[in-house]
């Protein structure tokens, strides 16, 4: 494949913001979506597209509506409306969202066990799933909830959910109920922890505790962080004007083949490596594959 060109012309409307280093092993990233101050985009550019994803997420509108609506729906999409706080679970499978007009949305994502630990959910509950955030979690979340929403800007929703999670998280680190470390590392700590915690004495109790706490298989995680890492290291190719070999992706990336490549790339993704590639770079609603890194 062709490098890709960036377009200069799509509008700076999101931002992939990070947490404190003491956090970085709790929160994955924060997530600020503004497109307040542009021109009403086109309907197909306002739905968001999202891959399958093992992170758990907290969702405030801070102004606007959306709603959910099948990936495939480019018309008038018909959906389900949000709330203004919604918790999404893991999703084994591609998404979307569409925005009736303007938006201004705030995201903090938290990998799976850690979203086990500071709310004592099992994420298979949420697997696949959009909630209310007042539906699953209690009155001190939803007295964040509030100070979230009244905040005066992202940066400060970044430091009022930070400081509610921290000594939540402190306190789930030093009980020893926290397993796995930072991207790459977790999906095998979430394996070693659960076979080394007295549930370990079969296969099956250890697959159910894995699920427990990160919503899905062993299987399933290791698929979607492979796939995030081979997306990453495109990305940065083609950001540099270099043609990408799907076959050699493909075995760098411990893939049987470039066959196998794109049907696990569909699987997660909706579309093919190359469609991926294209879309990422001149529709804007593919924009949360711009600015995750």
């Amino acid at each position: 494949m062709q490098a890709v060109p960036l377009n200069s012309e799509l509008p700076p409307t999101a931002r992939l913001l990070p947490p404190r280093t003491s956090l970085a092993s709790c929160i994955r990233a924060h997530i600020d979506r503004d497109t307040t101050g542009i021109a009403l985009l086109p309907a197909d550019e306002r739905i968001n597209r999202f891959p399958a994803s093992p992170m758990c997420a907290i969702t405030w509108f801070i102004e606007g509506q959306c709603r959910l609506v099948a990936p495939e729906d480019v018309a008038m999409p018909d959906g389900q409306w949000l709330a203004s706080a919604i918790v999404s679970g893991p999703h084994t499978r591609p998404s979307a969202s569409f925005n009736p007009g303007p938006v201004h949305a705030f995201m903090t994502l938290l990998f799976p066990q850690a979203w086990h630990a500071v709310t004592g959910m099992d994420v298979s509950t949420l697997t696949n799933r959009v909630v209310a955030m007042e539906d699953v979690l209690g009155p001190e979340w939803m007295d964040l909830s509030q100070r979230v929403m009244q905040a005066a800007d992202d940066e400060a929703r970044v430091a009022i959910v930070e400081e509610f999670v921290e000594p939540r998280w402190r306190e789930a680190r030093a009980s020893g109920a926290v397993p796995g470390n930072v991207v790459g590392d977790w999906v095998h700590g979430i394996a070693a922890h659960a076979a080394a915690s007295g549930f370990g004495r079969s296969v099956r109790k250890v697959e159910r505790k894995i699920k427990s706490i990160v919503g899905q298989p062993l299987r399933g995680l290791k698929r979607l962080d492979r796939a995030e890492q081979s997306f990453l290291a495109t990305r940065a190719q083609l950001i540099e004007g270099q043609p990408v070999s799907w076959a050699d992706r493909a075995v760098e990336a411990g893939y049987s083949d470039q066959a196998h490549l794109c049907r696990e790339t569909r699987a997660l993704t909706g579309m093919t490596p190359t469609e991926l590639a294209q879309r990422a770079q001149d529709n804007e609603g593919y924009w949360v594959y711009r600015i995750w890194s």
